[in-house]
């Protein structure tokens, strides 16, 4: 993962880099608004750390035009100001967390984190292999051909996509797939995903069983 650190203090850069560093990030940087949007427009980043107060263009002018060009590309505000107003002011322009200096930057690798994994299940197309769901259209193929899922086989997969590598309990599956008022029990679980594996054909060994717990959405790219 890629991170653009955008702010005119030095000091506050080489904090936020080198606990980028720890984390095994990658990151560039930009010491004011007019050189974050050049970096932006050549370059390919997961996330930007985006100061307020910059001479030039200041934190929202810059998102703003970074918007433009770019909708997809999320956004952290860092500001010394804590006020509501120019929170909300952020927010309506479409970022993601705001951080308030002084800040822990163990805190900031958090929001990081949880921000970049809230936009991984943000996307339109989920690509394993020769296995694609179509978020948009909600359609699935295997090795280029669709093929048809019920809705609940459908949001069934998307869950344990969107979770891909986690344990998900059948408890937890049937409280978020079929509701916390279903009458059901385990079984609907253990029958829907044995036909969702028959649908998946050559891929139906990217859901793990996981012995007495769940299943899980398995996959690792290289």
């Amino acid at each position: 993962m890629k991170v653009l650190i955008v702010d005119d203090e030095e000091l506050i850069r080489n904090v936020i880099k080198e606990y980028l560093q720890l984390n095994e990030y990658e990151y560039d940087e930009a010491s004011d608004g007019i050189y974050a949007i050049d970096k932006v427009k050549n370059n390919k980043y997961d996330i930007i750390i985006m100061d307020i107060m910059m001479p030039k263009m200041d934190g929202y002018e810059t998102v703003k035009k970074i918007r433009e060009f770019n909708q997809n590309i999320p956004v952290i505000m860092l500001s010394a100001r804590a006020e509501e107003y120019d929170k909300l002011i952020g927010f309506d322009l479409g970022i993601d967390d705001y951080v308030t200096k002084p800040f822990s930057p163990k805190e900031l690798i958090a929001r990081i984190k949880a921000v970049t994994k809230r936009n991984e299940k943000k996307t339109d197309k989920y690509v394993f292999k020769g296995l694609v769901v179509d978020t948009k259209s909600f359609e699935v193929f295997v090795d280029e051909k669709q093929v048809v899922l019920t809705p609940k086989e459908y949001e069934l997969l998307k869950y344990l996509i969107e979770n891909k590598n986690i344990v998900l309990s059948r408890e937890q599956l049937l409280e978020t797939i079929w509701g916390y008022d279903f009458y059901g029990d385990d079984r609907t679980i253990d029958t829907h995903i044995k036909t969702l594996r028959s649908n998946l054909g050559p891929y139906r060994d990217f859901i793990k069983t996981i012995r007495k717990v769940g299943y899980k959405f398995e996959y690792k790219s290289n």
